[in-house]
């Protein structure tokens, strides 16, 4: 059953390259400050708009000051460098004081108008996390559809189960889960992996996503690649048993070609021959290894970081308040 108190919505958006977007994507959340309704009856309000700089390579930045000096309801959260879009949505989080988070992508491919969706299924669920998957396929490349659902099937085979098929960065969060994650989340945690380590009560509603409004695309083939591995290996330590499978593998079925060459020669007579044969398996084996200590090192180097105590961000005030713009924080003496 639904109340009918007012829920209390924050919108997070790390923004890398929102120069074109952004000032749109403000108005209509803009629309979303009175009071609305769900499909359920459930009352909701946006209270804030958390634009999160993530220190890209356009105008961003004058973007955002010029939406916090002219809307009341933004407000920014400036890192100290690129952090990546995981890490901004965490900082976004923690800046937000609201009952319910929901993030959205900078580039207009998410509607706010379907926030009220999110929260009605959140409300009828009793979820703490609504992830909002696309009614149809995205807009984007078919090469980036098809990459992004093996990525997500990979990653449901190495994690057991599929969770990992509802992420989405469109999604709604409980204000007290979004927080409480970016209070203890590390450098090298998938964030959705890392919600899924807290609650279990997890939701998926299907909305209409939009073009993308800029002309390309704020992600690199490189940086595509490093949210894969990141979900890859923060899903578990399976990839390590997958390795020691794998080598197990080999090593019997080295064993057993081995005996073969024995059985041949003692009883048939037969002399194992064949440089190319042994150069190929040397260097196969060798591959293989070497993809092993990869992972391996990999891991460790998780570790590492951790252990260094790498923050996962910086939040900073305003870089064109600060001292090296020549803007200092004291006043003029007597």
């Amino acid at each position: 059953m639904i109340n009918n108190s007012v829920h209390t919505v924050s919108v997070v958006v790390p923004v890398f390259m929102g120069a074109d977007t952004l000032e749109l994507l403000a108005s209509e959340v803009q629309k979303l400050c009175v009071i609305n309704r769900t499909e359920g009856g459930g009352r909701f309000r946006v209270t804030e708009l958390v634009l999160v700089n993530d220190c890209g390579p356009d105008s961003s930045d004058e973007v955002i000051r010029a939406l916090v000096n002219k809307h009341e309801f933004v407000s920014a959260v400036w890192l100290s460098r690129n952090f990546g879009q995981h890490a901004a949505t965490l900082a976004g989080m923690a800046a937000t004081s609201a009952d319910w988070i929901v993030t959205l992508d900078e580039d207009g491919q998410h509607n706010p108008d379907s926030i009220g969706n999110l929260l009605n299924q959140a409300l009828i669920s009793r979820s703490q996390v609504v992830y909002a998957a696309p009614a149809k396929s995205t807009a984007h490349g078919r090469i980036r559809n098809f990459t992004s659902k093996f990525a997500k099937r990979f990653a449901a085979m190495l994690a057991k189960n599929d969770s990992p098929l509802l992420f989405s960065s469109f999604r709604l969060v409980s204000g007290e889960i979004g927080r409480s994650l970016a209070a203890y989340a590390g450098p090298s945690v998938y964030l959705d992996v890392a919600l899924s380590w807290i609650t279990d009560r997890v939701s998926v509603v299907h909305v209409a996503y939009r073009e993308e409004r800029r002309q390309s695309s704020g992600y690199s083939f490189r940086s595509l690649l490093g949210h894969f591995w990141k979900l890859a290996l923060t899903t578990g330590t399976r990839p390590l048993r997958y390795v020691s499978v794998g080598g197990a593998i080999f090593a019997v079925a080295g064993v057993a070609l081995a005996l073969k060459i024995v059985v041949d020669k003692l009883v048939r007579g037969i002399d194992a021959a064949g440089w190319a044969s042994v150069v190929v398996a040397v260097m196969t084996l060798g591959g293989l290894t070497l993809i092993a200590l990869g992972v391996i090192a990999e891991y460790i180097g998780l570790i590492v970081r951790s252990t260094f105590g790498q923050p996962t961000y910086l939040a900073i005030r305003d870089p064109k308040s600060s001292p090296v713009f020549g803007s200092g924080s004291g006043t003029d003496g007597p």
